[in-house]
Order: C-alpha cells, then structure tokens, then sequence
C-alpha cells in the first residue's frame, strides 16, 4: 500500500515537501551555531527558495530540454550559467538580507564579518572566497537531490523492465502449455478415447485459472497446487496403466503465496521428456512439502534411454529455461534449484522461500 501511494501524483508531493523540510531544518542547524535557530530560520526563508528554484529549474527542464536529447554541450554550458545565477543570487541575499540582520540583532564576536560588512558592495560581491563558499552551498542541495532523482529513476526504468521481462516470461507460458495439452487431446481423439471429453473439461479448468486469476504478482498457494492436480489429472486419463504416478502434498498451505505458474514446468517437463518418450511402462514422482519458511518440490521420473545428442534434454527447452529465468528474478535469493539427471531418472529439487499473506482483521460493529 505504502508503495503504491508513493508512485502516486500525491505521494510524490509529499517526498518533496519532506525534503525540502529536511533541507530547511539541515541548513538551520547547521547556521544557528553561529547564531541561533530562530534567526538561523528567518535567514532560510531567502535562501530556501533559490535553492528550490535553482533545483527544479534543472531537474525538470535543463535536463530534459538538453542531457535526455543529448545536447551535452549546451547541457554544461546552460549548467555553469545556472551555477553562476544562483550563486550570485546567493550572495545578494547575505550582502542584503542575513548578514545585516545577524549584525542588528546578535551579538557577533566575529570582527572579519563586523570588517567585511562596512567594505564596498563591489568588493564584496567579488570576494573569491565568500562566492566559493555561496557555489558550494547552493550545489550541495541540489546535487543531494539530484542524485536522489536519478537514482529513483534508475530503479524505475530497471523495475519496469524486470517487470517487463517477467511478463514475457509468464506470457511464454500459456502458448507453451496449450500447446502440449492439445497434442495430449490430440492423441485421445485419434484414438477416439471416451475420455476426451473430460480433457476438454479439465483444460477449461486450468485456461480460466490461468486467464482469470495469475494476473498478479502472487497467488495463493493452494491454488497453484489445484492447478498442477488439474494437469496430472490431464496426463493419468492420457496414459491411463502405463503411468505409475505418486502426487503427494504435505503440510499447511494457508496464507502461503507464490508466483503463478512457477511449479507446472517442471512437472509438465517430467511428462513430456519423461514418459511421453517411453514405450511400455514409465512412473512419475511429484511431491510438494510446505513447511513454516516455504516449500521443498521434487520432481521425478523415469526417462527412455538417450541418444547422444540428446544430451541436456530435460533442461534445454522453453519450459524449463522459462522457469529458471523467473526463479533468478523473483526469487534471486529465495530459492535454489537442484537438477540431477542419471541413466535412467530425472530429478529436480527446488527448494522456495514463501511469503506468508497477513490476513486481515476485520472489526465487528454492532449497531
């Protein structure tokens, strides 16, 4: 929630006024040493401003009317003027306003500052070192704010292609599945089985999960282990008693959340690079332990025996290259993925760190 507030046109007002609030109280602290917070204040009042000004004049127009086009030159040459005008402006404000007002109405012990007050508005205009100090105060601001700035950018743009890429991902999913469990309808038909029908049936189960309910981040877990209990129901009534099949799930799934369609790769993959390629009998082990942290799956099967190019099979088509990509960028380091393939078995362990949903609390208000 709080995210989502941030992104809005309201919340990003309000980043700004903490800011700019923060930067007022930081230039307080740090002038009242001299003086004192309240005269520290009443100077900020002048210099705050050129500050705010000095910033979005930049950020919001110099650098998208010249740097996001590429216009570097006269980037840095409108930059340096910039510089120059505001520091200028700068100095103005403590010739006129805070330098005065701090000799009226403190005591100041500084006999340089008391000196430098009665010399020629040339001389002091001019003063390198005074106009050094007025560029480093003004650039300090807005330079903080600045980065700040690119930074939220920088993590925008690399969260809108992560999330870009993720959703090609799981886009690669729904063709990918339809496209086996037609084959496997393909092949009931031919065969003119009665149990096409309830293919048919169980594939409109899963195609409105996948259509109605996995556009989100997370779904609940129960739901994803209904989803895979849909597909192994598909691939029994297709092999019927060739298929030793064990589908075990143990533990409390309540309130546990997972990506959509994370798991049904691996166990689609166990069927149609394991028992699919067989002749005679083949068996498929499926089992999904939760526990308090997450989830351990494993994924077994008998596999035909491979030829030598076949090498790397199981791992080397689009469902499983999908899966892992995800695995890397929504879990990055949440979860870890084992993959053993001998003679005659294959085998994928992955264990999955979970989050737990908060369910809500809801107050009963009696009238």
């Amino acid at each position: 929630m709080l995210n989502k507030f941030i992104t809005t046109k309201t919340g990003r007002i309000v980043q700004h006024v903490i800011y700019w609030i923060t930067v007022f109280l930081l230039f307080d602290s740090v002038y009242a040493i001299k003086t004192n917070f309240w005269i520290a204040a009443r100077n900020n009042l002048f210099y705050t401003p050129l500050h705010i000004i000095y910033y979005y004049l930049v950020a919001y127009w110099l650098i998208p009317l010249f740097l996001f086009r590429k216009q570097y030159l006269k980037f840095v040459l409108s930059m340096l003027g910039f510089m120059f005008i505001i520091t200028l402006a700068s100095r103005l404000v403590d010739i006129f306003i805070a330098n005065p007002y701090i000799l009226k109405n403190y005591p100041v012990d500084d006999w340089d500052m008391k000196d430098f007050a009665k010399r020629p508005f040339l001389y002091k205009i001019t003063s390198l070192l005074y106009f050094t100090n007025a560029l480093k105060a003004v650039n300090m601001v807005i330079w903080v704010a600045l980065g700040i700035k690119f930074f939220k950018m920088w993590y925008e743009r690399k969260q809108a292609a992560l999330q870009a890429e993720l959703n090609a991902l799981k886009g690669q999913i729904h063709p990918h599945f339809l496209f086996n469990t037609l084959n496997n309808l393909y092949a009931l038909t031919l065969n003119k089985s009665n149990e096409a029908p309830k293919v048919v049936l169980g594939l409109s189960d899963m195609l409105r999960y996948m259509l109605y309910e996995c556009n989100t981040e997370e779904v609940p877990l129960t739901k994803e282990i209904m989803m895979l209990q849909y597909y192994v129901n598909l691939e029994k009534l297709r092999y019927e008693d060739r298929l030793d099949l064990t589908f075990n799930v143990q533990g409390d799934m309540d309130a546990k959340l997972i990506a959509p369609l994370l798991m049904l790769p691996f166990v689609e993959n166990a069927f149609k690079h394991g028992v699919s390629e067989q002749i005679g009998q083949s068996w498929v082990n499926i089992s999904v332990n939760v526990t308090d942290s997450g989830l351990r799956l494993k994924v077994s099967n008998s596999k035909a025996e491979a030829l030598p190019h076949d090498t790397d099979k199981h791992y080397g088509h689009i469902g499983l290259q999908n899966v892992r990509k995800r695995l890397e960028l929504l879990y990055p380091e949440d979860h870890q993925l084992k993959v053993m393939d001998d003679e005659d078995t294959f085998l994928i362990v992955l264990d999955l760190k979970l989050k737990t949903q908060v369910k809500k609390i809801e107050n009963l208000v009696t009238a």
